[in-house]
């Protein structure tokens, strides 16, 4: 087990009614906020009412910000930097999912730089200040309403780049399951291959003699692939909602990185596809994660059988144990297209014509490799985009 250091500060209030908790919460840090959200959604379920009348109840301004779109665009970053700078905001509530909570993450840094915001993107720039952000949590998948991490898509040269500093980490988020019984199918399905993904990046690690991590990753992917199923059956289903939605931010609020070095080339690989396709992230997960295993499994095939074996159960009477690891990585795939979303390149109708570019953009030109599981240089990545069409 590595050296570690924990923290993760965010207050999460949990449960039914719990929107219902955003004034005085929000009121605790600031009397005038940026509100941030999407689009029309918040509006059609009636969060949005609820959040304005609490925000009023608690004396607390807000000035809006909406038109976050998924693979959130750094146009809009700028835009909400100069509302903060423009009306002295020193407060930002997002309410939605990943994306709007990436949205005011990066705005909370940039409202404080006095140079380009995207200079933290691309490792010009430390983050040494960043103002507060609050959450109302409307989609269980990125676990940004817990995480250090934001990831924002540059729409000049479609590159999308990720920061990470626990000085973005939000201080509460408000997570009612109920607020997510009106998410088509195919968002709760995506976001569920996001949270198994943040899980399995941390699970395939080098690192030894992680027992109590191991099998902390392993019951939270369980949890999500018992839970589910049940959600495309029935989206109105409370439990499975909970459970689903406290996972996601389990997977993603560094709990499951202590103590081992994860690897992260598959979300690299992936946020070159959802950049220049804007697929849903999750759906492009969903794709290259079980490339990227029959590319990389036989690095440390007693790891995959380990996969195969806890997480689904695969039978120890296999023929042999490469027969168990590919068995797991199987029904990884399979999962997936039970829930409705892609596995290959073609299902998703993206083409095969842009591999070196992505690999290219993927690698800073050839020049670096991605992951720590393996190290995957440029060729690498084009073989991985080819196992995955």
């Amino acid at each position: 087990m590595e050296n570690f250091n924990f923290i993760c500060p965010t207050k999460i209030i949990f449960g039914k009614g719990t929107e219902n908790r955003v004034g005085e919460e929000t009121k605790k840090y600031s009397k005038k906020v940026l509100f941030v959200y999407g689009s029309v959604s918040i509006k059609k379920t009636g969060l949005y009412d609820k959040v304005v009348k609490s925000l009023s109840e608690n004396n607390v301004e807000y000035i809006e910000l909406s038109g976050v779109k998924p693979n959130p665009r750094l146009s809009l970053v700028y835009e909400g930097i100069n509302k903060c700078r423009e009306n002295d905001i020193d407060f930002i509530l997002a309410v939605g999912g990943g994306s709007v909570i990436d949205t005011a993450k990066a705005i909370a840094v940039g409202a404080l730089y006095d140079g380009d915001v995207w200079d933290f993107f691309l490792g010009k720039a430390e983050i040494k200040r960043a103002l507060p952000v609050g959450v109302i949590l409307t989609l269980a998948a990125t676990g940004s309403e817990a995480s250090d991490s934001a990831v924002i898509t540059n729409e000049d040269g479609w590159y999308k780049k990720g920061i990470h500093s626990d000085l973005i980490r939000p201080q509460f988020a408000i997570m009612n399951p109920e607020l997510l019984y009106t998410l088509p199918a195919y968002q709760t399905a995506a976001g569920a291959a996001d949270i198994m993904a943040h899980i399995m990046e941390r699970y395939f690690t080098n690192v030894k003699n992680v027992d109590l991590t191991d099998r902390l990753c392993e019951a939270t992917l369980k949890t999500v692939i018992n839970n589910v199923p049940k959600l495309i059956e029935d989206p109105t289903d409370y439990d499975a909602r909970a459970e689903v939605m406290w996972a996601g931010t389990i997977a993603h609020n560094g709990l499951l990185d202590t103590g081992r070095i994860g690897d992260w080339a598959s979300h690299r690989i992936e946020h070159e596809l959802s950049a220049i396709y804007d697929i849903a992230h999750g759906a492009g997960l969903a794709i290259i994660f079980p490339a990227w295993m029959k590319y990389v499994y036989k690095h440390d095939l007693d790891r995959f059988v380990q996969f195969a074996v806890k997480v689904w159960d695969v039978d120890l009477t296999y023929t042999d144990r490469e027969a168990i690891a590919l068995e797991g990585i199987k029904r990884l795939e399979n999962f997936f297209r039970s829930i409705g979303l892609p596995v290959t390149l073609k299902d998703a109708n993206i083409p095969y014509n842009k591999f070196e570019e992505m690999a290219n953009k993927c690698t800073s030109n050839g020049t670096a490799t991605v992951g720590q599981f393996v190290k995957l240089g440029k060729e690498d990545i084009i073989n991985i985009y080819n196992i995955a069409r």
